[in-house]
């Protein structure tokens, strides 16, 4: 598939300055406070270690009347705080992860617990692209050709028991390749959640790649979850643990600032972050703001998942 990439600005151009001040100053001060981490030359961190897979077959789910995001933008800023706490710190840094060997861990409430090889996950399924929007909680935004498989190709392979109702996603973990996770900024390892029916949404999927070719590292390489109607931080990156869990598990944001990071995390233009607004986002790429669609634009698909739900109050 050939994208022509559009000219990036700054990152500070890109997010509102209250915004970019907002989230990223409170993890900057919390991360750099004894830290002692050299941030070193920007090193590219864009090449997985893994051969180019097949062509992806094209997939009904993905948007048609949406430009995707240039490339350089989406693999040049984000947040992967394992590797520090600015924008442009997984770029810089991701290069020191290593992602072959890799192996996920299904475990919890299923018959049997497995572990599987990423060469194995890769052989599963016949892979698709999936051209889905992305909403930062923070008001930027992106419009992303992921490539993956559905979730519900691994409850193909393992056998949840009755008791199953959520799913938890643990990403790794390891200091000597996240320098960032000495640090007690969060309660590593990273862990997000979605309800068992979420995560068998025909739209959940288990992601390996973008634009084409084998996951950058700074993105989430090998394996990262996409969840397109919420914020993008409950797509957890780098997965080493899928668990299956009876109770409403305790993620990773919600243990360190549950009064701002709720459980759902829907993209909801109606409910603002307790220190910004969310009605408007800024795509990368593009300097006017732009409204934000309820559940991110893919309400008549998901909204139905939360009936009778008061969306305030479990947001």
């Amino acid at each position: 598939m050939l994208i022509r990439h559009a000219s990036d600005i700054l990152p500070s151009e890109i997010t509102a300055p209250a915004i970019h001040a907002g989230r990223r100053h409170f993890v900057r001060n919390l991360l750099a406070a004894g830290a002692g981490i050299s941030l070193g030359p920007l090193a590219s961190a864009s090449t997985a270690e893994a051969p180019p897979f097949g062509t992806p077959k094209a997939s009904p789910f993905s948007l048609s009347d949406e430009k995707p995001t240039a490339f350089k933008s989406i693999t040049g800023y984000g947040n992967f705080y394992e590797f520090g706490p600015d924008k442009d710190s997984p770029a810089r840094h991701a290069h020191r992860l290593r992602t072959r060997p890799w192996s996920v861990t299904i475990d919890g409430e299923v018959k049997n617990a497995k572990t599987f090889g990423i060469e194995d996950i890769l052989a599963w399924p016949a892979l698709e692209e999936r051209i889905y929007r992305l909403r930062c909680v923070e008001g930027w935004s992106a419009v992303i050709p992921w490539i993956g498989f559905p979730f519900s190709e691994l409850l193909k392979r393992i056998e949840p028991t009755g008791n199953a109702k959520f799913v938890e996603f643990w990403s790794l973990a390891d200091p000597e390749q996240m320098p960032f996770v000495r640090l007690p900024f969060l309660d590593w390892p990273y862990r997000e959640a979605l309800r068992l029916d979420e995560a068998q949404h025909p739209l959940t999927i288990l992601a390996v790649g973008m634009y084409g070719e084998v996951m950058p590292k700074q993105n989430g390489a090998p394996l990262r979850l996409v969840v397109p109607w919420k914020y993008g931080f409950k797509s957890a990156k780098s997965i080493v643990r899928i668990r299956f869990v009876e109770k409403q598990p305790e993620t990773s944001w919600i243990k360190a600032a549950p009064d701002e990071y709720g459980f759902y995390s829907n993209v909801n233009p109606e409910v603002p972050h307790k220190r910004w607004s969310q009605s408007h986002e800024r795509r990368l790429g593009e300097f006017f703001k732009r409204k934000t669609l309820p559940f991110n634009g893919y309400a008549d698909q998901v909204a139905g998942l939360y009936a009778g739900m008061d969306l305030h109050k479990n947001f």
